[in-house]
């Protein structure tokens, strides 16, 4: 099992986080956003908005785990946002 990082730029257009995987896969993402009001949103395709989508406030840590075949996107209602990702292959 390889533990994998990345650093994502999220802007307002959606943008893939990770594409799909043959298996379960294992995240922690992490609003790496330092000062207020500098949200992340979170779905599972790309129709993801600021309205739809689960909040990361910034400096916030979430943990999920991400099906066979499943994507993840992100969104922000800014252009500079900075989303770290690290997954392991189940």
């Amino acid at each position: 099992m390889a533990l994998r990082t990345k650093q994502v730029s999220v802007g307002t257009a959606a943008v893939l986080v990770l594409g799909p995987q043959s298996n379960p896969v294992k995240m922690i993402l992490h609003n790496g956003m330092k000062s207020g009001n500098t949200y992340i949103w979170f779905g599972g395709n790309s129709a993801v908005t600021t309205s739809t989508g689960a909040h990361l406030d910034h400096s916030a840590t979430y943990e999920l785990t991400l099906g066979t075949g499943n994507e993840l996107w992100a969104i922000s209602d800014n252009s500079d946002r900075v989303l770290h990702v690290l997954w392991q292959d189940a």
